[in-house]
């Protein structure tokens, strides 16, 4: 009798854009089923992928891509470009940003700042949280 293959863990490639999937996702007002529907696939499909449990192929993510309105580089840049960190600490700050972008008040403050409308009321909001962060 053959032993059955242990199964590797998952890449952090894949768990950071199965976190980005859910990201957007969750960002979109989206459930898990309704992207699910629109991918042709199961709930438990896409809450594989969004754990990285799952690989997401090339074809797949970029119909996830179309489904949740960015381009396929949206879920490999690196948002992080400071050449002072580490790559430790490079991969500690996309992470805090992607759970932060995760969390409920990440997703509220998303939403209401895409509304508005006015490039100069968005850059000084901008301004008056990074004065708030500083002090």
């Amino acid at each position: 009798m053959q032993e059955s293959p242990k199964r590797k863990p998952p890449s952090p490639i894949d768990i950071e854009v199965g976190k980005r999937i859910r990201a957007q996702r969750r960002l979109l007002g989206m459930s898990q089923s309704a992207l699910a529907e629109r991918l042709d696939l199961t709930f438990q499909q896409v809450q594989k992928y969004e754990k990285g449990a799952n690989r997401v192929g090339a074809s797949r993510l970029q119909r996830v891509a179309d489904c949740l309105n960015v381009p396929i580089s949206h879920f490999f840049d690196n948002p992080v470009s400071d050449d002072d960190l580490s790559a430790d600490e490079a991969r500690a700050v996309r992470n805090d940003l992607v759970s932060f972008l995760s969390s409920d008040e990440g997703i509220e403050l998303n939403r209401a700042f895409a509304k508005i409308r006015d490039a100069r009321t968005r850059q000084k909001i901008v301004g008056l949280i990074k004065s708030l962060a500083f002090t």
